[in-house]
């Protein structure tokens, strides 16, 4: 199953909205400070994608590792606090930029493997919904 899949099933329950920003073109091989650039002209693309209210939840390696109950936790949390609007954000090659980072309130970790952001993007909306389905009471295949 894809992308598109999970959304049609969020539907729903979710007004989901996929955002994609561009990639920085940059070279295969860079510098330390050419990798920073390239992360701030992506972190500012993505930060001007990011609505004032929303709780930014920043994917990066050096972040929490939650299981799926602990993820249908924070997001019926959030709810419950009035917190509707939910923006997870997902780096490009090079990581996120210092900017975005401080713009979340939280950062989680899906384990120290980098993954392509097609391929992290499908595994975060799966884990969206699965927790959209444990907190509702609902039965999902495992």
């Amino acid at each position: 199953m894809g992308i598109a899949e999970y959304a049609k099933r969020l539907g729903p329950y979710v007004k989901l909205v996929l955002t994609e920003v561009p990639d920085e073109k940059a070279p295969e091989t860079m510098s330390p400070a050419e990798e920073a650039q390239v992360r701030d002209r992506e972190g500012e693309r993505l930060l001007a994608q990011i609505k004032p209210d929303a709780h930014v939840i920043a994917l990066a390696l050096d972040g929490e590792l939650w299981s799926s109950e602990d993820l249908a936790m924070q997001l019926d949390k959030l709810a419950t606090y009035g917190k509707s609007h939910v923006a997870f954000v997902i780096g490009g090659s090079t990581g996120l930029s210092p900017a975005v980072l401080r713009r979340a309130q939280q950062k989680l970790s899906f384990g120290r493997m980098t993954l392509p952001h097609q391929l992290m993007r499908l595994v975060l909306i799966e884990q969206v919904y699965r927790a959209v389905k444990i907190n509702r009471g609902e039965p999902y295949h495992k």
